[in-house]
């Protein structure tokens, strides 16, 4: 569904953002793109959007260039949840859900009774019907998330896009959006591409894991595999350890004296 091809990126011929990165994601799968900051995840997803033109290399989704593909054909591929969505106008949750159509609609055009079945049946997914008619900006960071979620369902697009989903929400959100997302994914046959800044929520919740450092893939493949001591320590310059129990295995990082 998304390959990537050697991509090189950099601001007007200076040093690269991301070099030479290659890696393919397939429908049904949660794909976590963990680093630090700075390291180049979202110029990543910029590049995977079209927003951005790679200096080398390139992205394809389903086969096709992000070059050579218009806006509205990449909004029918790609639903995007923003790390920051704050709307100038009070708009219901609805309408923001609702906004999801335009891809199909078209801009300037009203959204017909279809697109208002397929946005509300969105938000019955998402388990948030109850949120419908309450103004998207007196929402928790949890609904918020919860409403952009069911955005991207309304959009009908295969892959969804999440720029640091978790950013700003406690802990029980993280979790409960980070499950939504696994089962939209599993349930619905989608593609989640995703950055986060946790490696303990990268180990829970992903299928594979990309590990950015620089502008750079250090290592690419199941969370086990990459979320280990040395990448860590050579990535975050951090010790850590490992804690394991009931079938699962969390971080504990050494702390500093």
């Amino acid at each position: 569904m998304i390959k990537v091809e050697n991509l090189t990126f950099s601001h007007n011929g200076t040093t690269p953002v991301l070099s030479r990165i290659d890696f393919q994601a397939q429908p049904g799968e949660v794909l976590t793109v963990l680093g630090p900051n700075g390291s180049g995840k979202t110029t990543l997803f910029q590049c995977i959007l079209g927003t951005w033109k790679p200096r080398e290399g390139g992205v394809l989704l389903s086969g096709k260039s992000v070059g050579n593909l218009r806006r509205p054909e990449i909004a029918r591929m790609v639903a995007v949840v923003p790390q920051d969505h704050d709307p100038p106008f009070p708009y219901s949750a609805f309408d923001v859900v609702l906004m999801g159509r335009t891809a199909h609609v078209g801009l300037f055009s009203s959204p017909s009774q279809r697109d208002r079945d397929v946005a509300r049946n969105a938000m019955r997914t998402a388990g948030i019907e109850d949120l419908a008619e309450r103004p998207y900006t007196r929402l928790s960071g949890g609904e918020r998330q919860l409403v952009l979620l069911a955005r991207c369902l309304a959009q009908q697009s295969p892959v969804m896009l999440l720029d640091e989903p978790t950013a700003h929400l406690d802990f029980r959100n993280q979790i409960m959006i980070l499950s939504k997302v696994k089962e939209l994914v599993k349930e619905k046959n989608l593609l989640s591409l995703m950055n986060l800044h946790d490696p303990n929520l990268a180990l829970l919740f992903s299928d594979r894991v990309l590990l950015l450092d620089a502008g750079r893939l250090v290592a690419q493949g199941k969370p086990e595999e990459v979320v280990t001591r040395d990448n860590l320590m050579a990535v975050y310059g951090l010790e850590v350890e490992f804690l394991a129990g009931k079938g699962m295995r969390m971080i504990c990082p050494k702390l500093f004296h």
